[in-house]
């Protein structure tokens, strides 16, 4: 077979992510030119890779193949890149780091510090829900992974950085607001305003709630923690989230948090990568950096004051 890299790359992308449209955008490469790369490697396979069923594609067993061996060719590639990077230095190279979309609250004030301190490294940032986390890990794409609870069903290596306590939050005027210590058993009677399957805030809520015997009366459901917090703003339910999302309501009155037994639910932000990853000395280097100083950096007046 005459097969080329960039072949063998587009069809990782392809197949890992199940979508010409999305590996097309992951690759910054048009859609056209994404399934002409897959169909030139079909024609040296001599067989076809995926096969359509309604709207979706799926690999072939011929394709399940060839994706094993694209992930291993692929992945020496990165850790060839990474060996020439270090012996460039650490004030050069690519860094990319994925958080969890709550996350993304303080890692900007994060990433502003470390590139006053190397501006020669590139970052590239992903914001994501964990179960798109799980997937990044699981295919080495990405040097860094920023998140909650690590993956028990990817072998990764996790050291935790910074408390991420879990409050739950109502409207100024809710009946509870004010309360002292309300018994969970009263919380579980409310209505609450819930993430996506796939949020680590939801499955960490799911499990505090499950571990004390009790049921979570679900009311909406959404995919992003600002339309969480306006749902509860807005009378619609309770929320549990992560006391980093909301800081701004706090000082400003838009929402308090209830004194409830339990909480705050004290969790841990993680950093994790694919275990066995050679880390670049730029990989290196923020690992150090988040772990020795994300908490000075990151966490807000609210959090500390929650955790003294």
């Amino acid at each position: 077979m005459n097969v080329s890299l960039r072949q063998l790359r587009v069809f990782e992308a392809v197949a890992r992510l199940l979508s010409y449209t999305r590996a097309a955008e992951e690759l910054h490469l048009s859609q056209p030119a994404v399934s002409m790369q897959v169909r030139q490697l079909e024609d040296e396979a001599g067989l076809a890779l995926f096969e359509r069923l309604g709207k979706r594609i799926v690999l072939t067993e011929a394709g399940r193949e060839l994706y094993h061996y694209s992930r291993q060719i692929n992945r020496s590639l990165v850790e060839m890149e990474e060996v020439l990077e270090s012996l460039r230095g650490v004030n050069r190279g690519h860094l990319q780091v994925a958080v969890a979309s709550t996350v993304n609250y303080f890692a900007p004030r994060l990433l502003a510090v470390f590139q006053q301190r190397y501006p020669g490294i590139r970052l590239t940032l992903d914001v994501t829900n964990r179960e798109t986390l799980v997937q990044l890990l699981d295919a080495n794409a990405v040097d860094l992974v920023l998140m909650g609870q690590p993956p028990s069903d990817v072998e990764v290596e996790a050291t935790p950085f910074m408390e991420n306590p879990l409050v739950v939050i109502a409207p100024p005027d809710h009946p509870l607001a004010g309360g002292q210590r309300i018994a969970l058993v009263r919380l579980a009677e409310e209505v609450f305003v819930m993430r996506e399957p796939g949020s680590g805030t939801r499955q960490a809520m799911e499990r505090f709630f499950s571990e004390h015997g009790l049921s979570i009366r679900q009311g909406m459901q959404m995919t992003r923690n600002e339309a969480v917090k306006q749902a509860v703003r807005s009378g619609l339910g309770l929320g549990v989230v992560s006391l980093h999302t909301i800081e701004l309501e706090l000082e400003t009155g838009r929402l308090v948090t209830l004194d409830v037994e339990g909480f705050p639910d004290r969790r841990q932000w993680h950093l994790v990568t694919r275990q066995g990853k050679r880390l670049s000395p730029a990989a290196q280097a923020f690992r150090a950096f988040v772990i020795e100083e994300a908490a000075r950096i990151a966490a807000p007046a609210c959090v500390r004051a929650c955790l003294e």
